[in-house]
């Protein structure tokens, strides 16, 4: 019987390689009110980090798939539209056309009886989901965020993870593989590491 942190036996020939990637505060810039980091709350506000669209054509042309995997627990919460959400994920590849697949958790939080709460980071429900349709190998793979939720699911999951240190007002559960200041040189790193 196959695992369940693999796909299944008849994907496994594609032996992909992936980076899981949040969003906010990884590939976009974060809003930090509190020391605690949240996301914008219109398209017009959604603005890359500089060093995403070139670190992800590097890890995009070293054979990663890349792959969103972000909770925007507001949309559950009724405090932002899943429309404004999606059209960001539109913005986003558009000027990231490398990222192959974006999934997401609306699910409001931890706690709250929900059927979308296997898929909520720290669960890796949105990873495995990925790996199977796409046939992904995730001992071949990473997640990077700059959330302690981030390094837990890259963890549950089986990947290797990178941290993105923001010095934000709350404590890491698990240590990550790597902790960087920027996705460029979280790129950097897995890079390196091929």
């Amino acid at each position: 019987m196959a695992s369940p942190l693999q796909p299944p036996a008849s994907r496994l020939q594609d032996n992909r390689k992936a980076i899981f990637l949040d969003r906010d505060g990884t590939l976009n810039l974060q809003v930090v009110r509190a020391g605690k980091p949240y996301p914008p709350d219109r398209l017009e506000d959604f603005k890359l980090f500089a060093d995403v669209p070139a670190a992800c054509r590097a890890l995009h042309a070293a054979g990663y798939v890349l792959v969103v995997a972000t909770n925007q627990p507001d949309v559950g919460r009724g405090d932002q539209q899943q429309e404004v959400v999606e059209s960001m994920h539109a913005r986003l590849k558009e000027l990231v056309p490398e990222i192959d697949r974006v999934e997401v958790c609306y699910a409001p939080g931890q706690g709250v009886e929900h059927p979308e709460n296997r898929r909520r980071k720290p669960e890796p429900g949105m990873v495995l989901d990925a790996a199977r349709e796409l046939g992904l190998d995730l001992s071949r793979s990473w997640m990077v965020g700059d959330r302690w939720r981030d390094v837990d699911c890259g963890q549950r999951a089986g990947l290797r993870t990178v941290f993105i240190d923001f010095g934000y007002a709350e404590e890491l559960r698990a240590a990550p593989d790597f902790t960087v200041k920027s996705f460029g040189e979280a790129a950097g790193i897995i890079l390196a590491q091929r």
